[in-house]
């Protein structure tokens, strides 16, 4: 019988998951333990709304009354230093206290371009990110981000919003061409540059000046940029070094099963250090994605009641740029054709990516309906008609067989 559970991190997974527990009927002890000063909430709007406006409302995941309320004790600026699993303890500065189950739930930490440091230089992971870079992002600003991927996209167009000149830096040769490939890179390619934005392909930092007027980058191509800040976007690493210290796998993330669990008993993890098993795609992935923060951890909650719940649906996210509403859903890291339904030259479309006939994953620009609609056929693996797939008027859940689960 469990009667005290810990959460190493105080964001999003944490409060999906004390949220859960509570639901769920546990009445014993909840504690989360977050390194940042703020209580849980929401990292998405921190590129996009909350960046361009500083408008916290909705922001918030976790209120301090609902924790009092509920029982659940927020432990704000702190870091975990250890797990004893086997003891039952969760190690900090000041003593340790005591756990029946565990979820690590730490995210991670944006990567950096070696050597590239200073007060004008940016990451963004959290609130305190956002502010201080909302500061600089102003009308007659230029603003150089680093990395064309959805952190850095995101960044570009809420920049532009603001009035600032943005120039891009990207080392491949279209945006996001691992995810969506040549031809669907561009259409975000294009993107951008309708809306102002100096993307430059194939073209990195090659050195960082900081001086007391603004910052010069030069590129791998010889180029002087002089600017007022630089945003480096290139991804993050998941924040593994408890699961480490407790002897858990861990590999590009905490190794867990579709549930949640580790290879310790008593401790699950969720969120973007996980690296979890998804049934659906047969394979382990670590998304960094809300939707999928939210699932592992009511995942984990709920098994750690004694009902074991398994994360299977298909991946999904979402991105907003400027006025268009990007979804991506599924996984497929190769693919036999993309078939278009709508126009891609009015950023009015859903592209299907399809292996063996079955749809494996999804882009669209301001298609909602559609991905709705793909993430029910990802989740079926059941083979579809390509022209189908192109006719406008089709709707997509007809594709499902009657009697498919």
């Amino acid at each position: 019988m469990l009667s005290d559970i810990v959460v190493v991190g105080g964001g999003q997974c944490a409060a999906v998951a004390a949220r859960t527990l509570r639901r769920r009927g546990f009445d014993g002890h909840i504690e989360i333990i977050g390194a940042e000063a703020d209580p849980p909430y929401q990292r998405p709007p921190l590129s996009k709304e909350y960046l361009e406006t500083g408008d916290a409302g909705g922001l918030s995941l976790l209120s301090e009354q609902w924790c009092a309320d509920k029982n659940v004790r927020l432990r704000l600026g702190e870091r975990v230093l250890g797990l004893d699993p086997a003891a039952g303890r969760v190690r900090l500065a000041d003593g340790s206290v005591r756990a029946d189950a565990v979820l690590i739930a730490t995210g991670g930490r944006p990567r950096m371009l070696p050597g590239v440091t200073g007060e004008r230089v940016h990451t963004l992971r959290t609130r305190r990110d956002a502010d201080r870079l909302r500061a600089v992002l102003a009308p007659g600003a230029t603003i150089v981000v680093v990395g064309a991927g959805f952190i850095g996209s995101e960044v570009a167009a809420t920049a532009r919003a603001r009035g600032a000149e943005v120039v891009v830096l990207e080392a491949l040769d279209t945006p996001l061409r691992t995810v969506l490939g040549a031809d669907l890179g561009a259409v975000c390619a294009a993107l951008h540059r309708a809306h102002g934005v100096d993307l430059r392909l194939r073209e990195t930092v090659s050195s960082v000046a900081e001086g007391s007027q603004g910052i010069t980058v030069v590129t791998s191509r010889g180029r002087r940029i002089d600017a007022d800040a630089v945003v480096v976007g290139i991804g993050m690493e998941p924040a593994t070094e408890v699961a480490e210290g407790a002897g858990i796998a861990v590999a590009d993330g905490i190794v867990v099963d579709e549930c949640g669990r580790t290879s310790v008993p008593a401790v699950f993890a969720a969120g973007d250090v996980a690296r979890h098993y998804h049934p659906l795609l047969g394979e382990h992935v670590r998304t960094e994605h809300f939707d999928s923060a939210n699932r592992l951890a009511a995942a984990a909650a709920n098994t750690m009641l004694g009902r074991a719940t398994a994360f299977a649906e298909p991946p999904w996210f979402w991105s907003d740029q400027y006025d268009v509403n990007l979804q991506y859903a599924g996984h497929a890291a190769t693919w036999d054709e993309i078939v278009v339904r709508g126009s891609v030259a009015d950023f009015d479309f859903c592209a299907f990516y399809l292996s063996g006939g079955v749809v494996r994953a999804a882009f669209a620009a301001d298609r909602g309906g559609d991905i709705a609609g793909a993430r029910e056929l990802i989740a079926r693996a059941v083979p579809v008609d390509a022209d189908v797939l192109r006719d406008d008027d089709a709707d997509l859940l007809e594709l499902v067989p009657e009697g498919v689960a």
